[in-house]
């Protein structure tokens, strides 16, 4: 009888915890593989670049004429769109 409780609150952490999270870093690891040159984007620290260049791990954002930085692809948070970066929630609702 003790179980019927603990399997309830694992069945329930579960699907309001561990799948949307789940989801969310699915969604993410799309959006990264998605990037191409010229998509403007936004990284975790808030620089706001346009990609110049995209090696396996490794991207060159332009963020200004003549300034380029390398970030790790795993640092791009969401495709840039002009108010706020369009990151993965965005993209869920929009669908």
């Amino acid at each position: 009888m003790s179980f019927l409780p603990m399997i309830a609150i694992v069945g329930i952490f579960y699907f309001l915890v561990l799948r949307p999270q789940s989801k969310k870093a699915k969604d993410h690891q799309k959006m990264l593989s998605e990037l191409k040159k010229g998509d403007d984007v936004a990284t975790q620290g808030g620089i706001i670049g346009r990609i110049t260049g995209i090696k396996d791990n490794e991207v060159t954002l332009q963020v200004q004429e003549g300034v380029r930085l390398r970030f790790l692809r795993s640092a791009i948070t969401g495709v840039y769109t002009g108010d706020a970066p369009k990151s993965d929630k965005s993209e869920a609702k929009a669908s």
